[in-house]
């Protein structure tokens, strides 16, 4: 059986090593396109830069690995584990220096988050946590915040590509879902608002159709800082509803997943 605290440490390593390698960069790593399939989706160069990065510290393990671009990777060792990536989440933040991104590595147990790691650009800044972990923020503990009502809290959430805009029940129901707190902030990317509900600087999260890579490793912290989520299948493959923050927020708002 491998050590949990080892592979921690290995992401943790893999996930600075990776931001390092746009920290600086020139306008060439900002280069991108949009994706044919997904035509409001961005895919720029640091996305395979990050990933090259981040695969070449975990493959050797052997463990599968689900990662944004590079899809399903099968493992040969313990099967019931895998590693969830997102190489750069937050990429047209990024190309375009309009907000924050992460490199976002989890691994989970079947469906079970049990530790994830971010390193929040541009800053720099490194988060990790899990459930039996507790939860960290450049090696200081972090705890969700302790707001219960939501009628007082602030909301992070978003319009993931994936997101039916035309359609007037996701509308209304991401309506319902978010008319009920005092603020919401959309800063596109899944990844930092989650960072920022495990720090207590948001007090819930809630995105409807968001991608497993996205929110793996943000989940896992948000657990580890003391909060809870809940979550439900999306229509696509890998695609989820999901809302996190401190237990008794979530259920006093009951989100409608």
């Amino acid at each position: 059986m491998f050590d949990i605290s080892e592979l921690l440490e290995l992401s943790k390593l893999a996930a600075v090593r990776a931001a390092a390698c746009i920290s600086g960069t020139s306008e060439d790593m900002r280069s991108y396109e949009y994706a044919e399939l997904q035509p409001r989706e961005v895919k720029a160069a640091a996305d395979s830069v990050l990933e090259t990065e981040i695969l070449n510290h975990l493959s050797p393990l052997g463990l599968t690995i689900l990662s944004e671009e590079a899809g399903l990777i099968h493992g040969k060792n313990h099967p019931e584990y895998r590693f969830i990536i997102d190489p750069l989440d937050g990429t047209f933040n990024y190309v375009k220096q309009l907000g924050p991104s992460a490199v976002s590595i989890a691994l989970w147990r079947e469906e079970t988050p049990v530790f994830g790691v971010l390193s929040l650009l541009p800053q720099g800044t490194l988060i990790w946590g899990g459930p039996d972990i507790g939860a960290f923020r450049d090696g200081a503990p972090i705890l969700v915040s302790a707001t219960e009502d939501y009628s007082r809290a602030s909301v992070c959430t978003g319009f993931p590509v994936r997101f039916d805009i035309n359609s007037d029940s996701e509308r209304e129901r991401f309506w319902i879902t978010t008319e009920g707190f005092a603020k919401v902030r959309m800063i596109g990317s899944a990844a930092t608002s989650l960072a920022n509900v495990a720090c207590g600087f948001a007090d819930a999260y809630v995105e409807y159709g968001i991608m497993l890579w996205d929110v793996a490793a943000g989940l896992s912290i948000v657990k580890g800082a003391g909060g809870a989520f809940c979550i439900t299948p999306g229509l696509t493959e890998n695609s989820l509803n999901v809302a996190a923050g401190n237990p008794q927020l979530l259920r006093a708002c009951s989100v409608n997943l």
